[in-house]
């Protein structure tokens, strides 16, 4: 039986923080797994007592460390344990009750209890920044996602936050992160027919946790805002996740993806989201799927496999 967790989350949370998020990580020289002297010895993370970022301690397992689910046991009763003198905060602890977990092809999914919802919008991110850091040094586990009571999160607008992986968290070494950065898109909306694709750009301030591939769908969901161009999706869509591996985005929507309005072909449609995510430089094709279906119809469209850019298409 695995043991609760709580935490009590009675702290006093401002603007400034959630407009500027400090990810101290020391000695850190990238984005994925770190690779430490000893096999045992890991990174486990915690937020800084300010709460405005997330501190690493060096520690060694017990446990075998390539005995997963043991790793896992272990290292959840850690992130749970408050410092004596509070220099940190164990983002497992307080209130916040740890239901269970699953394993299954390197997915961790962390099913935690209603309480959750309750957690600041800063403190949050940075509870689930300093958790997926920490799992995902072990290699069975690439991706974590988190669920309340078997509902996958949201953030404040409604879109499930999906799988994250260690590069989900955007930080420098040492420095000030600003939470909003501001990038130029470029998205393709319908033509007045349906039948073509109209290029327009878009200066975009965005959430920095959030990664460009889902971003950029966002963007295509809410529509053109010009009047030169026509919207290619439901407004009510919501993605499930997003993940990017070797040049493949993997794009899952929920089922109001199916729903279609207006004169929009299911190609242009398609390839409005295919050709605005091959502008983003480490992404080459695009594979669909809905509630986790990668073979689907869509409209009169059989959807299935990879998609490349369609330049044919634009007009």
């Amino acid at each position: 039986m695995m043991k609760k967790v709580m935490r009590h989350t009675n702290f006093i949370r401002n603007l400034s923080v959630i407009l500027a998020l400090t990810f101290l990580l020391p000695s850190l020289s990238g984005c994925g797994k770190e690779k430490e002297v000893s096999e045992q010895l890991i990174k486990v993370y915690y937020v800084n007592s300010s709460e405005t970022g997330i501190i690493s301690k060096d520690y060694e397992l017990v446990t075998p460390i390539n005995d997963t689910d043991s790793a896992i046991v272990e290292l959840i009763e850690v992130l749970g344990q408050m410092p004596d003198r509070m220099q940190y905060e164990a983002p497992i602890s307080g209130d916040i009750h740890l239901i269970g977990y699953t394993l299954n092809d390197k997915l961790l999914t962390m099913n935690f209890s209603p309480n959750y919802s309750n957690l600041g919008r800063t403190i949050e991110i940075l509870d689930r920044a300093a958790i997926v850091r920490t799992f995902t040094q072990l290699d069975d586990i690439d991706y974590v996602s988190f669920q309340i009571e078997g509902t996958p999160i949201t953030d404040h607008y409604g879109n499930v936050i999906g799988n994250m992986s260690a590069d989900t968290f955007i930080y420098n070494a040492g420095n000030e992160i600003n939470t909003y950065e501001k990038v130029e898109l470029k998205l393709y909306f319908a033509s007045d027919d349906g039948k073509k694709l109209i290029p327009v750009y878009r200066s975009v301030v965005y959430n920095s946790n959030i990664s460009m591939e889902k971003l950029a769908v966002e963007q295509i969901i809410s529509g053109p805002n010009t009047d030169i161009a026509y919207p290619t999706l439901n407004k009510e869509t919501k993605i499930r996740s997003t993940n990017t591996k070797d040049g493949v985005c993997y794009i899952d929507f929920d089922s109001a993806f199916l729903n279609q309005t207006g004169s929009v072909s299911a190609e242009t449609a398609i390839y409005s989201i295919v050709n605005t995510l091959t502008e983003l430089p480490n992404i080459n094709k695009v594979v669909f799927s809905v509630n986790g279906e990668s073979a689907f119809t869509f409209m009169d469209y059989l959807i299935s496999g990879s998609y490349e850019r369609n330049l044919d298409l634009v007009e």
